[in-house]
Protein backbone atom coordinates (compact mmCIF):
# COMPACT_ATOMS: atom_id res chain seq x y z
CA UNK A 1 0.00 0.00 0.00
CA UNK A 2 2.84 2.40 0.81
CA UNK A 3 4.38 1.68 -2.59
CA UNK A 4 1.02 2.33 -4.30
CA UNK A 5 0.63 5.68 -2.46
CA UNK A 6 4.12 6.70 -3.54
CA UNK A 7 3.34 5.82 -7.18
CA UNK A 8 0.07 7.81 -7.04
CA UNK A 9 1.87 10.86 -5.63
CA UNK A 10 4.49 10.54 -8.40
CA UNK A 11 1.84 10.41 -11.12
CA UNK A 12 0.05 13.45 -9.65
CA UNK A 13 3.25 15.55 -9.53
CA UNK A 14 3.06 18.36 -12.16
CA UNK A 15 5.62 18.43 -14.97
CA UNK A 16 8.50 20.84 -14.46
CA UNK A 17 8.18 24.25 -16.12
CA UNK A 18 11.09 24.71 -18.53
CA UNK A 19 12.13 27.90 -20.29
CA UNK A 20 12.28 27.08 -24.04
CA UNK A 21 14.82 28.38 -26.50
CA UNK A 22 13.27 31.09 -28.72
CA UNK A 23 13.86 28.97 -31.86
CA UNK A 24 12.75 25.63 -30.38
CA UNK A 25 9.24 25.72 -31.86
CA UNK A 26 10.44 26.64 -35.33
CA UNK A 27 13.13 23.94 -35.24
CA UNK A 28 10.69 21.22 -34.18
CA UNK A 29 8.13 22.31 -36.79
CA UNK A 30 10.64 22.47 -39.64
CA UNK A 31 10.82 18.69 -40.10
CA UNK A 32 7.02 18.64 -40.60
CA UNK A 33 6.85 21.84 -42.67
CA UNK A 34 6.22 20.18 -46.05
CA UNK A 35 4.69 16.72 -45.50
CA UNK A 36 4.01 14.36 -48.40
CA UNK A 37 0.37 14.02 -49.40
CA UNK A 38 -0.93 10.57 -50.43
CA UNK A 39 -1.95 10.10 -54.07
CA UNK A 40 -4.35 7.59 -55.49
CA UNK A 41 -3.60 6.05 -58.90
CA UNK A 42 -4.48 7.38 -61.48
CA UNK A 43 -3.62 11.03 -60.89
CA UNK A 44 -2.32 14.02 -62.85
CA UNK A 45 -0.21 16.78 -61.33
CA UNK A 46 0.44 20.17 -62.93
CA UNK A 47 3.32 21.81 -61.13
CA UNK A 48 4.52 25.42 -61.54
CA UNK A 49 7.39 27.37 -60.00
CA UNK A 50 7.77 31.16 -60.06
CA UNK A 51 10.73 33.28 -58.98
CA UNK A 52 9.59 35.63 -56.17
CA UNK A 53 11.28 38.19 -53.98
CA UNK A 54 10.08 39.12 -50.51
CA UNK A 55 7.49 41.64 -51.69
CA UNK A 56 6.13 39.30 -54.38
CA UNK A 57 5.93 36.42 -51.92
CA UNK A 58 3.94 38.51 -49.47
CA UNK A 59 1.56 39.70 -52.19
CA UNK A 60 1.14 36.11 -53.44
CA UNK A 61 0.22 34.87 -49.96
CA UNK A 62 -2.46 37.56 -49.69
CA UNK A 63 -3.77 36.70 -53.17
CA UNK A 64 -3.99 33.01 -52.28
CA UNK A 65 -5.75 33.80 -49.01
CA UNK A 66 -8.35 35.83 -50.92
CA UNK A 67 -8.69 33.08 -53.53
CA UNK A 68 -9.37 30.45 -50.84
CA UNK A 69 -11.73 32.69 -48.91
CA UNK A 70 -13.77 33.25 -52.06
CA UNK A 71 -14.29 29.48 -52.34
CA UNK A 72 -15.08 28.84 -48.69
CA UNK A 73 -11.84 27.03 -47.80
CA UNK A 74 -9.16 27.95 -45.33
CA UNK A 75 -6.28 30.05 -46.68
CA UNK A 76 -2.64 30.14 -45.62
CA UNK A 77 -1.90 31.57 -42.21
CA UNK A 78 0.07 34.78 -41.80
CA UNK A 79 3.73 33.98 -42.44
CA UNK A 80 2.96 30.41 -43.58
CA UNK A 81 5.30 28.82 -46.13
CA UNK A 82 3.10 25.82 -46.98
CA UNK A 83 -0.60 25.32 -47.53
CA UNK A 84 -2.93 22.65 -48.91
CA UNK A 85 -6.48 23.24 -50.07
CA UNK A 86 -9.16 20.98 -51.47
CA UNK A 87 -11.40 22.45 -54.15
CA UNK A 88 -13.85 19.66 -54.92
CA UNK A 89 -12.00 16.93 -56.79
CA UNK A 90 -8.96 19.17 -57.31
CA UNK A 91 -6.20 19.58 -54.75
CA UNK A 92 -3.83 22.53 -54.46
CA UNK A 93 -0.42 22.40 -52.84
CA UNK A 94 1.25 25.80 -52.35
CA UNK A 95 4.81 26.30 -51.09
CA UNK A 96 7.08 29.30 -50.66
CA UNK A 97 10.86 29.00 -50.59
CA UNK A 98 13.68 31.49 -50.26
CA UNK A 99 13.49 32.76 -53.84
CA UNK A 100 10.65 30.90 -55.53
CA UNK A 101 7.04 29.84 -55.04
CA UNK A 102 5.41 26.64 -56.29
CA UNK A 103 1.82 25.69 -57.13
CA UNK A 104 0.94 22.02 -57.61
CA UNK A 105 -2.54 21.18 -58.86
CA UNK A 106 -3.72 17.58 -58.29
CA UNK A 107 -6.22 16.53 -60.93
CA UNK A 108 -8.09 13.21 -60.92
CA UNK A 109 -7.13 10.65 -63.56
CA UNK A 110 -9.74 10.15 -66.24
CA UNK A 111 -8.41 7.08 -68.03
CA UNK A 112 -7.48 9.01 -71.17
CA UNK A 113 -4.14 8.67 -72.90
CA UNK A 114 -1.40 10.36 -70.89
CA UNK A 115 -0.28 13.89 -71.64
CA UNK A 116 -3.31 15.21 -73.40
CA UNK A 117 -2.76 18.97 -73.91
CA UNK A 118 -2.37 20.42 -70.46
CA UNK A 119 -4.23 23.59 -71.39
CA UNK A 120 -7.46 21.57 -71.55
CA UNK A 121 -6.94 20.18 -68.08
CA UNK A 122 -6.04 23.41 -66.27
CA UNK A 123 -8.64 24.33 -63.64
CA UNK A 124 -10.57 27.34 -64.95
CA UNK A 125 -10.31 29.08 -61.58
CA UNK A 126 -6.52 28.72 -61.63
CA UNK A 127 -6.40 31.61 -64.08
CA UNK A 128 -7.96 33.83 -61.41
CA UNK A 129 -4.77 33.71 -59.36
CA UNK A 130 -2.25 36.40 -60.38
CA UNK A 131 1.17 35.17 -61.44
CA UNK A 132 3.46 35.61 -58.39
CA UNK A 133 6.61 36.35 -60.40
CA UNK A 134 8.58 35.29 -63.47
CA UNK A 135 7.56 31.78 -64.54
CA UNK A 136 10.41 29.24 -64.42
CA UNK A 137 9.14 25.65 -64.09
CA UNK A 138 6.14 23.82 -65.55
CA UNK A 139 5.78 20.05 -65.07
CA UNK A 140 3.03 17.71 -66.21
CA UNK A 141 3.26 14.48 -64.15
CA UNK A 142 1.01 11.51 -64.78
CA UNK A 143 0.61 8.73 -62.21
CA UNK A 144 -0.86 5.69 -64.00
CA UNK A 145 -1.04 1.94 -63.51
CA UNK A 146 1.74 0.20 -65.37
CA UNK A 147 -0.67 -1.83 -67.45
CA UNK A 148 -2.48 1.27 -68.76
CA UNK A 149 0.58 3.00 -70.22
CA UNK A 150 1.62 2.77 -73.88
CA UNK A 151 5.29 2.06 -74.74
CA UNK A 152 7.61 4.81 -73.56
CA UNK A 153 9.02 5.31 -77.08
CA UNK A 154 5.57 6.43 -78.25
CA UNK A 155 5.38 9.14 -75.56
CA UNK A 156 8.92 10.50 -75.27
CA UNK A 157 11.79 11.31 -77.60
CA UNK A 158 13.96 8.15 -77.54
CA UNK A 159 17.12 10.25 -77.99
CA UNK A 160 16.47 12.01 -74.65
CA UNK A 161 14.50 9.37 -72.78
CA UNK A 162 15.55 8.47 -69.25
CA UNK A 163 13.70 5.71 -67.42
CA UNK A 164 14.34 3.66 -64.33
CA UNK A 165 12.76 1.48 -61.69
CA UNK A 166 12.28 3.50 -58.51
CA UNK A 167 11.18 3.06 -54.91
CA UNK A 168 12.38 -0.54 -54.55
CA UNK A 169 11.05 -1.31 -58.06
CA UNK A 170 7.57 -0.31 -56.95
CA UNK A 171 7.22 2.08 -59.88
CA UNK A 172 8.72 3.16 -63.19
CA UNK A 173 9.71 6.81 -63.69
CA UNK A 174 10.33 8.14 -67.20
CA UNK A 175 10.97 11.59 -68.72
CA UNK A 176 12.80 13.20 -71.61
CA UNK A 177 13.06 16.66 -69.91
CA UNK A 178 11.91 18.41 -73.08
CA UNK A 179 9.08 20.97 -73.00
CA UNK A 180 5.98 19.99 -74.92
CA UNK A 181 4.07 22.46 -77.14
CA UNK A 182 2.39 23.88 -74.03
CA UNK A 183 5.76 24.38 -72.31
CA UNK A 184 5.42 21.50 -69.82
CA UNK A 185 8.18 19.01 -69.05
CA UNK A 186 6.45 15.64 -68.97
CA UNK A 187 7.12 12.98 -66.33
CA UNK A 188 5.42 9.59 -66.38
CA UNK A 189 5.16 7.58 -63.17
CA UNK A 190 3.86 4.02 -63.63
CA UNK A 191 2.51 2.39 -60.50
CA UNK A 192 3.55 -1.23 -60.02
CA UNK A 193 2.97 -1.76 -56.30
CA UNK A 194 2.82 1.67 -54.66
CA UNK A 195 0.71 2.58 -51.66
CA UNK A 196 -0.90 6.06 -51.75
CA UNK A 197 1.62 7.46 -49.27
CA UNK A 198 4.58 6.07 -51.25
CA UNK A 199 3.08 7.37 -54.49
CA UNK A 200 2.66 10.85 -52.99
CA UNK A 201 6.22 10.92 -51.68
CA UNK A 202 7.66 9.65 -54.97
CA UNK A 203 5.68 12.13 -57.07
CA UNK A 204 6.76 15.00 -54.83
CA UNK A 205 10.43 14.01 -55.13
CA UNK A 206 10.21 13.80 -58.92
CA UNK A 207 8.67 17.27 -59.04
CA UNK A 208 11.43 18.57 -56.79
CA UNK A 209 14.09 17.00 -59.02
CA UNK A 210 12.80 18.93 -62.03
CA UNK A 211 12.29 22.15 -60.03
CA UNK A 212 15.73 22.17 -58.43
CA UNK A 213 17.35 21.04 -61.69
CA UNK A 214 16.10 24.17 -63.44
CA UNK A 215 17.00 26.39 -60.48
CA UNK A 216 20.51 24.93 -60.41
CA UNK A 217 21.01 25.77 -64.07
CA UNK A 218 20.22 29.45 -63.43
CA UNK A 219 23.90 29.88 -62.68
CA UNK A 220 24.92 28.90 -66.22
CA UNK A 221 23.63 32.03 -68.03
CA UNK A 222 25.29 34.13 -65.34
CA UNK A 223 28.59 32.31 -65.89
CA UNK A 224 28.30 32.74 -69.66
CA UNK A 225 27.57 36.44 -69.22
CA UNK A 226 30.57 37.02 -66.94
CA UNK A 227 33.07 34.87 -68.84
CA UNK A 228 34.08 37.56 -71.42
CA UNK A 229 34.66 40.23 -68.76
CA UNK A 230 36.69 37.83 -66.61
CA UNK A 231 38.78 36.91 -69.64
CA UNK A 232 39.33 40.59 -70.49
CA UNK A 233 40.36 41.34 -66.90
CA UNK A 234 42.83 38.44 -66.94
CA UNK A 235 44.41 39.71 -70.15
CA UNK A 236 44.60 43.26 -68.80
CA UNK A 237 46.27 41.99 -65.63
CA UNK A 238 48.89 40.12 -67.67
CA UNK A 239 49.58 43.29 -69.65
CA UNK A 240 49.88 45.43 -66.51
CA UNK A 241 52.19 42.89 -64.85
CA UNK A 242 54.40 42.92 -67.94
CA UNK A 243 54.45 46.73 -68.00
CA UNK A 244 55.49 46.82 -64.33
CA UNK A 245 58.77 45.10 -65.21
CA UNK A 246 59.54 47.56 -68.01
CA UNK A 247 58.68 50.94 -66.49
CA UNK A 248 60.20 52.93 -63.68
CA UNK A 249 59.32 56.15 -61.95
CA UNK A 250 56.60 57.40 -59.65
CA UNK A 251 54.40 58.81 -62.41
CA UNK A 252 54.38 55.51 -64.35
CA UNK A 253 53.63 53.50 -61.20
CA UNK A 254 50.80 55.82 -60.24
CA UNK A 255 49.29 55.48 -63.72
CA UNK A 256 49.47 51.67 -63.51
CA UNK A 257 47.96 51.73 -60.02
CA UNK A 258 45.05 53.88 -61.23
CA UNK A 259 44.50 51.50 -64.14
CA UNK A 260 44.55 48.48 -61.86
CA UNK A 261 42.09 50.10 -59.45
CA UNK A 262 39.74 50.86 -62.33
CA UNK A 263 40.10 47.22 -63.41
CA UNK A 264 39.47 45.73 -59.96
CA UNK A 265 36.37 47.75 -59.04
CA UNK A 266 33.95 46.29 -61.67
CA UNK A 267 35.42 42.81 -61.25
CA UNK A 268 34.79 42.86 -57.49
CA UNK A 269 31.27 44.20 -58.08
CA UNK A 270 30.48 41.39 -60.53
CA UNK A 271 31.96 38.77 -58.21
CA UNK A 272 29.84 40.03 -55.31
CA UNK A 273 26.65 40.06 -57.39
CA UNK A 274 27.21 36.58 -58.86
CA UNK A 275 28.43 34.90 -55.68
CA UNK A 276 24.86 34.32 -54.43
CA UNK A 277 23.72 32.85 -57.77
CA UNK A 278 26.64 30.43 -57.96
CA UNK A 279 26.23 29.43 -54.33
CA UNK A 280 22.52 28.82 -54.85
CA UNK A 281 23.26 26.71 -57.93
CA UNK A 282 25.59 24.50 -55.90
CA UNK A 283 22.97 24.10 -53.18
CA UNK A 284 20.21 23.24 -55.66
CA UNK A 285 22.49 20.76 -57.44
CA UNK A 286 23.15 19.04 -54.09
CA UNK A 287 19.39 18.83 -53.45
CA UNK A 288 18.88 17.21 -56.86
CA UNK A 289 21.50 14.62 -55.94
CA UNK A 290 19.79 13.95 -52.61
CA UNK A 291 16.38 13.51 -54.25
CA UNK A 292 17.82 11.15 -56.87
CA UNK A 293 19.32 9.06 -54.07
CA UNK A 294 16.01 9.08 -52.23
CA UNK A 295 13.97 7.64 -55.14
CA UNK A 296 16.32 4.60 -55.30
CA UNK A 297 16.83 4.13 -59.03
CA UNK A 298 17.57 0.86 -60.78
CA UNK A 299 18.10 0.31 -64.57
CA UNK A 300 15.03 -0.34 -66.68
CA UNK A 301 15.18 -2.01 -70.12
CA UNK A 302 18.53 -0.50 -71.01
CA UNK A 303 17.41 3.12 -70.78
CA UNK A 304 19.72 5.53 -68.95
CA UNK A 305 18.57 6.28 -65.44
CA UNK A 306 17.40 9.77 -64.53
CA UNK A 307 20.53 10.27 -62.42
CA UNK A 308 22.82 9.24 -65.27
CA UNK A 309 20.97 11.45 -67.75
CA UNK A 310 21.01 14.51 -65.52
CA UNK A 311 24.63 13.95 -64.51
CA UNK A 312 25.71 13.89 -68.14
CA UNK A 313 23.80 17.10 -68.90
CA UNK A 314 24.12 19.04 -65.65
CA UNK A 315 27.67 18.24 -64.56
CA UNK A 316 29.33 20.33 -67.32
CA UNK A 317 27.10 23.30 -66.49
CA UNK A 318 27.88 23.05 -62.78
CA UNK A 319 31.59 22.75 -63.53
CA UNK A 320 31.36 25.87 -65.71
CA UNK A 321 29.83 27.83 -62.83
CA UNK A 322 32.37 26.47 -60.36
CA UNK A 323 35.28 27.20 -62.70
CA UNK A 324 34.17 30.78 -63.30
CA UNK A 325 33.71 31.43 -59.60
CA UNK A 326 37.18 30.04 -58.92
CA UNK A 327 38.61 32.22 -61.73
CA UNK A 328 36.97 35.26 -60.15
CA UNK A 329 38.42 34.45 -56.74
CA UNK A 330 41.87 33.74 -58.19
CA UNK A 331 41.77 36.94 -60.26
CA UNK A 332 40.79 38.93 -57.18
CA UNK A 333 43.80 37.56 -55.29
CA UNK A 334 46.14 38.30 -58.21
CA UNK A 335 44.83 41.84 -58.54
CA UNK A 336 45.31 42.39 -54.82
CA UNK A 337 48.91 41.11 -54.96
CA UNK A 338 49.75 43.21 -58.01
CA UNK A 339 48.17 46.29 -56.43
CA UNK A 340 50.13 45.73 -53.22
CA UNK A 341 53.34 45.42 -55.25
CA UNK A 342 52.59 48.66 -57.07
CA UNK A 343 51.75 50.43 -53.81
CA UNK A 344 55.04 49.22 -52.37
CA UNK A 345 56.90 50.61 -55.38
CA UNK A 346 55.07 53.91 -55.05
CA UNK A 347 55.82 54.05 -51.30
CA UNK A 348 59.52 53.33 -51.93
CA UNK A 349 59.65 56.03 -54.62
CA UNK A 350 57.96 58.50 -52.27
CA UNK A 351 60.43 57.62 -49.50
CA UNK A 352 63.31 58.22 -51.89
CA UNK A 353 61.85 61.58 -52.87
CA UNK A 354 61.40 62.47 -49.21
CA UNK A 355 65.00 61.46 -48.50
CA UNK A 356 66.26 63.61 -51.36
CA UNK A 357 64.11 66.49 -50.20
CA UNK A 358 65.40 66.21 -46.63
CA UNK A 359 68.98 66.07 -47.91
CA UNK A 360 68.39 69.22 -49.97
CA UNK A 361 66.83 70.91 -46.96
CA UNK A 362 69.81 69.94 -44.83
CA UNK A 363 72.18 71.36 -47.46
CA UNK A 364 70.24 74.60 -47.58
CA UNK A 365 70.24 74.81 -43.81
CA UNK A 366 73.99 74.24 -43.74
CA UNK A 367 74.54 76.99 -46.33
CA UNK A 368 72.26 79.31 -44.41
CA UNK A 369 74.26 78.60 -41.24
CA UNK A 370 77.53 79.35 -42.98
CA UNK A 371 76.07 82.53 -44.43
CA UNK A 372 74.78 83.48 -41.01
CA UNK A 373 78.20 82.87 -39.48
CA UNK A 374 79.78 85.00 -42.24
CA UNK A 375 77.25 87.76 -41.67
CA UNK A 376 77.89 87.60 -37.92
CA UNK A 377 81.63 87.99 -38.51
CA UNK A 378 81.10 90.94 -40.79
CA UNK A 379 78.64 92.39 -38.31
CA UNK A 380 81.22 92.18 -35.50
CA UNK A 381 83.80 93.91 -37.69
CA UNK A 382 81.38 96.64 -38.81
CA UNK A 383 80.00 97.30 -35.33
CA UNK A 384 83.51 97.17 -33.89
CA UNK A 385 84.64 99.74 -36.51
CA UNK A 386 81.86 102.12 -35.50
CA UNK A 387 82.59 101.63 -31.79
CA UNK A 388 86.30 102.29 -32.31
CA UNK A 389 85.43 105.37 -34.37
CA UNK A 390 83.27 106.70 -31.57
CA UNK A 391 86.00 105.92 -29.07
CA UNK A 392 88.48 107.88 -31.25
CA UNK A 393 86.26 110.95 -31.13
CA UNK A 394 85.97 110.60 -27.37
CA UNK A 395 89.74 110.13 -26.99
CA UNK A 396 90.46 113.16 -29.19
CA UNK A 397 88.14 115.34 -27.11
CA UNK A 398 89.65 114.07 -23.89
CA UNK A 399 93.16 114.81 -25.28
CA UNK A 400 92.20 118.37 -26.20
CA UNK A 401 90.71 118.86 -22.74
CA UNK A 402 93.87 117.61 -21.11
CA UNK A 403 92.33 114.53 -19.56
CA UNK A 404 94.12 111.93 -21.72
CA UNK A 405 97.85 111.78 -21.06
CA UNK A 406 98.60 109.41 -24.03
CA UNK A 407 98.46 109.88 -27.77
CA UNK A 408 95.02 109.52 -29.33
CA UNK A 409 96.22 107.06 -32.00
CA UNK A 410 97.84 104.83 -29.40
CA UNK A 411 94.74 104.88 -27.19
CA UNK A 412 92.50 104.09 -30.19
CA UNK A 413 94.74 101.25 -31.27
CA UNK A 414 94.72 99.78 -27.77
CA UNK A 415 90.92 100.02 -27.68
CA UNK A 416 90.37 98.09 -30.95
CA UNK A 417 90.71 94.49 -29.52
CA UNK A 418 88.65 95.48 -26.51
CA UNK A 419 85.89 96.80 -28.73
CA UNK A 420 85.91 93.74 -30.96
CA UNK A 421 85.79 91.44 -27.92
CA UNK A 422 82.86 93.37 -26.43
CA UNK A 423 80.91 93.36 -29.73
CA UNK A 424 81.55 89.62 -30.33
CA UNK A 425 80.44 88.84 -26.77
CA UNK A 426 77.28 90.87 -27.22
CA UNK A 427 76.40 89.21 -30.57
CA UNK A 428 77.02 85.75 -29.10
CA UNK A 429 74.81 86.51 -26.12
CA UNK A 430 71.99 87.66 -28.42
CA UNK A 431 72.29 84.54 -30.62
CA UNK A 432 72.30 82.28 -27.57
CA UNK A 433 69.18 83.98 -26.27
CA UNK A 434 67.38 83.33 -29.59
CA UNK A 435 68.54 79.69 -29.58
CA UNK A 436 67.27 79.11 -26.04
CA UNK A 437 63.93 80.68 -26.96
Amino acid sequence: MAGQDSMDRSEARPAPTLSPHPARGAILAEIHARPFAPLETPQRLLHFAFMTDQAQASADREALAGFCAGRGVAGPAEGAKHHRARLGEIGLRWEQHSEFTTYSWELPGNGNAPFTPAGRELPHFMLELPQPGPHLVAVDLHLLPERAAPPLEEIFDPASLAASLVDSEGAIAAADFQPDPDGFVRILLLDRSLTPSRAGALAQRLLEIETYRVLALLGLPEAQRLAPSVRATEEALVRIAGTMTQTDGLAADNALLDEMTALAAPMESEAASSNYRFGASRAYDNIVGQRLTAIGEAPYRGWPTIAAFLSRRMAPAMRTCQMLQERQADLSRKLARAANLLRTRVDVALEQQNRDLLAAMNERTRLQLRLQQTVEGLSVAAIGYYVVSLFGYLAKGAKDAGYLPVDVGIATALFVPIALLLVWSMVRRIRRGHSDG
